[in-house]
């Protein structure tokens, strides 16, 4: 393999192009899921403006790319998927056909190994090293929006009709309702950005926007526009104000669902339902295929769904004395987290102290 290492500065409007052409036709060659967002230079390019190490490795057949792998590293050769930790999509996106060999990939980038935990399908020499597989269910609106209605309301029924009626309920309760889906205003990107931070402390889980990059990123990621590429803030407003808000990412084919939240005030109108089936019927008019509402089991995403994707995640290793290190330390701690979130009995329990842990730092009982 022909393959050439840059730092994301380095990269030549041509590659660029290269890249996100191979994107828009992936899915007419049987690999739509390289149309993902997190898989596009964009968001390649605004980790690398947050966060050290990135380089994009291009690999060439006969002069031209056939494949781009970016990737992170640490001076030791620790490699990771860009934005590892809140990307929903990571892989290499090639031309179809294109066969290449996981150990040499590394070899040629200086990693000793890399790590995942949002693994594409269809990536064979990567998968080959994973160790375990999740769902990633998705929305499908390719058949336009009220194709999608009918398939939820014959798979969950009780779902649809309830969340139908709090919309109309809300209608009649609150002034002024109406949808946005493409909100340029910071201000509610701010606002959704604070109803997240309170979530995940209610919940007791760490709190990504307490991370600068992960603020720097979002922010970035916003007023990114470019073809087909873009960050989507979504929002329901009612009374003249927000009440739920979604920040995405798009491309021409696949909306990435990413960070979700809504005011509590409204909790009783589920109003983070009714948004995703407001940004389901946009999207399906935009011409969009489906909507990724990425890893994670969550009882909203197992209502919304009309099938799933599969993520993976592992290490690919060479024979190094830093790859052994690296994994000895990680994989007990993932093992130990992917039983308890696989198994109610435990996952329950978890859930319940985390969401006690929660209440206690938000000052409640």
């Amino acid at each position: 393999m022909d393959i050439s290492v840059y730092r994301p500065g380095e990269l030549s409007a041509a590659d660029r192009a290269a890249w996100t052409a191979l994107q828009s036709k992936a899915h007419l060659h049987g690999s739509p899921e390289l149309a993902n967002p997190f898989l596009s230079p964009e968001f390649t390019l605004a980790v690398a403006r947050c966060r050290r190490g990135v380089r994009i490795a291009v690999v060439r057949e006969q002069g031209e790319p056939a494949a781009f792998f970016p990737f992170q590293r640490t001076a030791a050769g620790v490699g990771r998927a860009v934005g590892f930790g809140v990307s929903d999509a990571q892989g290499l996106v090639h031309r179809p056909g294109f066969v290449w060999d996981a150990r040499e990939l590394l070899r040629a980038c200086g990693l000793a190994l890399w790590e995942f935990d949002h693994l594409v399908e269809g990536q064979q020499p990567f998968e080959a090293e994973a160790s375990g597989s999740f769902p990633s269910p998705v929305m499908d609106v390719d058949q336009g929006y009220e194709a999608y209605l009918s398939q939820l309301r014959a798979q969950s029924p009780k779902f649809t009709r309830t969340t139908l009626a709090k919309e109309r309920r809300l209608g009649r309760d609150a002034e002024d309702v109406r949808y946005v889906y493409d909100e340029r205003d910071p201000a509610a990107l701010r606002t959704l950005m604070g109803w997240k931070s309170a979530q995940y402390r209610r919940t007791g889980r760490s709190d990504r926007f307490s991370q600068g990059w992960i603020t720097g990123l979002v922010e970035q990621l916003f007023h990114t526009r470019s073809e087909p590429f873009a960050g989507l803030l979504s929002v329901l407003y009612a009374d003249g104000k927000p009440i739920a808000a979604h920040f995405g990412l798009r491309t021409d084919r696949v909306l990435a669902c990413w960070f979700p939240a809504y005011d509590p005030a409204y909790a009783k109108y589920s109003p983070g339902l009714i948004l995703h089936l407001r940004m389901a019927e946009a999207a399906a008019a935009e011409g969009i295929a489906y909507l990724d509402l990425g890893r994670g089991q969550k009882e909203y995403k197992d209502s919304l769904k009309t099938r799933e994707l599969n993520v993976s995640e592992g290490w690919v290793t060479r024979r190094h004395p830093v790859a052994v290190g690296h994994r000895a330390r990680r994989a007990p701690v993932r093992a130990l987290r992917n039983v308890v979130v696989s198994r109610p009995e435990l996952f329950e329990p978890a859930d319940k102290l985390l969401k006690r842990v929660g209440k206690i730092r938000s000052g409640r009982r």
